[in-house]
């Protein structure tokens, strides 16, 4: 039998709609919005569904939304026989694949993501904050020119082998995205709230750990990815530190990937809104088998390409 590995979608991956399809066609998948919902004392469905878009893409909003599209598609892909060995995350799906990996509950995991999400909505009220996708150079090409940048820069996204997101103080952010113009990189800006995963958010890190503190995690049943380490995690004994320290480390996605593939996973296949992660598979391990399930369509494609 191949090798499944889920992988659980991050934040800027919403739209309006998403999951809507999935709900109207699997129950279980209805019952994670509805478990959201309650745990978070707003009708996400509602936000999801309709929208509307601004409202949607509030941080506080749109981190459990996505969250509760993951896990939609991780219940309709599940209804449909489709096994897993290992979850990995990116960014705030980490929390999507510790609920897949039985270390949290999915009621805990909506706990989680709403203290999450305002804390970290919080902190992106300091204006002074930017990320910018940096496309063709590589990541020690990256470091560099951040290192050499006045003020506060640094890589924080490693996700393809010619993708590197930094973030930082909005005006180092743009010394540097003018740094790889010059040298005719492709430095995108980010619509984002803040410099997510930089020290910026260090005030979000600090007021999460104490609603961490009060759930109660398990070590995982499954592979476990973690962004922090850049591979698999083995000792789930201080979540709340690790959830923590999550918030203001960079995003390891190149490293998982390429310890994933030395495990033996054939087939990556994403549970959530769009279609970033593939992508980012797609670039990184050559030939290797992605697909990403956000509706009926994708969910019957994969099924297809696994042999189902």
């Amino acid at each position: 039998m191949a090798k499944n590995i889920f992988l659980f979608s991050g934040q800027g991956s919403q739209y309006v709609g998403m999951a809507k399809e999935l709900c109207e066609n699997s129950e279980s998948a209805a019952k994670v919005f509805e478990t959201a919902s309650e745990i978070l004392g707003t009708d996400i469905e509602k936000i999801c569904f309709e929208g509307p878009e601004e409202e949607l893409n509030k941080t506080i909003n749109s981190q459990p939304g996505i969250m509760a599209c993951s896990l939609a598609a991780f219940e309709a892909a599940k209804e449909k026989g489709i096994d897993f060995d290992g979850v990995a995350g990116h960014s705030l799906g980490e929390y999507a694949a510790m609920v897949a990996a039985g270390v949290v509950t999915i009621e805990d995991g909506f706990k989680l993501i709403k203290a999450r999400a305002a804390a970290m909505q919080k902190a992106a009220e300091n204006p002074d904050g930017a990320m910018y996708a940096i496309i063709g150079p590589d990541a020690s090409e990256v470091e560099k020119v951040c290192k050499e940048t006045e003020g506060y820069v640094v890589p924080v996204n490693y996700n393809s082998t010619v993708q590197t997101v930094i973030a930082g103080e909005t005006e180092a952010c743009e010394r540097a995205a003018a740094v790889f113009a010059e040298k005719k990189a492709r430095a995108i800006r980010l619509n984002v709230a803040s410099a997510f995963h930089s020290e910026i958010m260090r005030p979000a890190a600090e007021e999460f750990i104490a609603a961490a503190k009060e759930i109660t995690f398990k070590p995982a049943e499954k592979e476990f990815y973690s962004n922090v380490l850049g591979g698999k995690l083995t000792d789930f004994s201080d979540m709340p530190a690790l959830l923590s320290k999550h918030i203001v480390s960079p995003v390891k996605f190149t490293s998982e990937l390429a310890e994933m593939a030395k495990a033996g996973y054939e087939n990556f296949i994403e549970l959530g809104p769009n279609k970033v992660l593939t992508g980012l598979v797609k670039k990184t391990l050559r030939g290797a088998n992605a697909y990403n399930i956000e509706n009926m369509k994708t969910l019957e494609k994969t099924l297809e390409g696994i042999g189902l």
